[in-house]
């Protein structure tokens, strides 16, 4: 069974930096886009990043200009580069790998950033 593993979350103070990796356990076909969303507490499942396949990116106007999202292709990896973090980032981090087929979600990692 395929998982997704992410990485990288943490406990950080306000304008800091973390890197959130995503890789998956074994081997899927078709990956066309890959995709970080995040969800804080009471609240619903929102998008950060994707990027697809020819590494056209699109991101929430939250993130734009401090967020970075990439992916190595080879590895099938997808990496979401976090700076000038703010308390309102703090949610878990999911990764999602779509494919033609069907949708891949990571476990979440949590992300918390302290005032």
């Amino acid at each position: 069974q395929v998982q997704l593993v992410e990485s990288g979350g943490g406990l950080v103070q306000a304008g800091g930096s973390l890197r959130l990796s995503c890789a998956r356990s074994a081997a899927i076909a078709s990956i066309n886009t890959m995709g970080w969303y995040r969800q804080a507490p009471g609240k619903q499942v929102d998008l950060v990043a994707v990027i697809t396949s020819v590494g056209t990116t699109n991101y929430a106007d939250s993130v734009k200009g401090r967020f970075t999202i990439s992916r190595d292709n080879a590895k099938k990896t997808v990496y979401l580069q976090m700076n000038s973090l703010k308390p309102e980032d703090t949610a878990v981090y999911y990764c999602k790998f779509s494919t033609d087929w069907r949708d891949y979600w990571g476990q979440g990692t949590q992300v918390t950033v302290s005032s």
